[in-house]
């Protein structure tokens, strides 16, 4: 559907981490001898950790500078750092512990303390790192099941976060604290990445990207960078009930 995005199908969930590893690299890459430093916006969830895998060995490992690799994150759950859900945690233990990534360029959000003040706390950072208006080379994000992306979750229009840059979320489905980076952030990227795989996605996939545009039912659709460069990039399974790549 035009304003969607482009979309690249690929055959199974190895080959999306495989893209998806290899996009990082390149944009990184890019990013770095255009601008000298990447900044990447990582997301949680079993798709993207298997391409963090893949950048955290060779050969990818030694395709980037990564002294020149910054990082941050979309979203986090309100947990601390070494619990098992934290998107941190994870994305540490797959790849940011053994790229030789310097600890400084790694910003965490704090899901240990309160959340408004893990929000406010990371709304800051960005400030003093990317200016009051940051501007991401890429940020990576996952789909869920119920048309969430980030924790942009389905309810609230998430148009009415106006200018903040980072908010926080109670997520009713989870019952939990979650902080989240606003639509004004993710649609100011140079490049934003969906990374959706599996049959079980495939339904919710078709709804966002050619459905009807409802940001309450499906806050993925808020997701529309200009003048930035969007990519849905799945895995036939997901792509299954797509206009004109159904089975």
């Amino acid at each position: 559907m035009a304003g969607r995005g482009e979309l690249e199908i690929v055959r199974d969930a190895h080959a999306l981490a495989r893209t998806l590893a290899q996009r990082f690299v390149d944009l990184g890459r890019t990013a770095i001898a255009q601008r000298g430093s990447f900044h990447v916006a990582l997301s949680g969830g079993s798709t993207p950790r298997a391409a963090y895998e893949l950048l955290g060995i060779d050969p990818l490992r030694g395709e980037l500078s990564w002294r020149d690799v910054v990082v941050y994150f979309g979203d986090e759950r309100c947990v601390p750092p070494d619990d098992d859900a934290s998107n941190y945690r994870m994305a540490r233990r797959a790849f940011l512990d053994t790229v030789g990534i310097p600890p400084a360029n790694v910003h965490r959000i704090r899901g240990e303390i309160d959340p408004r003040e893990a929000a406010s706390e990371y709304a800051s950072e960005l400030r003093a790192d990317l200016g009051n208006a940051p501007k991401f080379d890429l940020v990576l994000l996952g789909l869920g099941l119920d048309g969430h992306t980030a924790s942009l979750f389905p309810g609230t229009p998430p148009e009415t976060d106006a200018g903040a840059l980072v908010r926080a979320v109670y997520a009713q489905s989870q019952a939990m604290w979650r902080v989240t980076m606003t639509p004004a952030v993710i649609n100011a990227a140079r490049t934003v990445v969906f990374a959706v795989d599996g049959g079980d996605k495939a339904s919710i996939l078709a709804a966002v990207y050619d459905g009807p545009v409802d940001t309450r039912t499906y806050p993925a659709q808020v997701v529309r960078p200009e003048p930035g460069r969007l990519v849905w990039m799945v895995d036939a399974a997901a792509a299954n009930r797509l206009d004109g790549h159904g089975a």
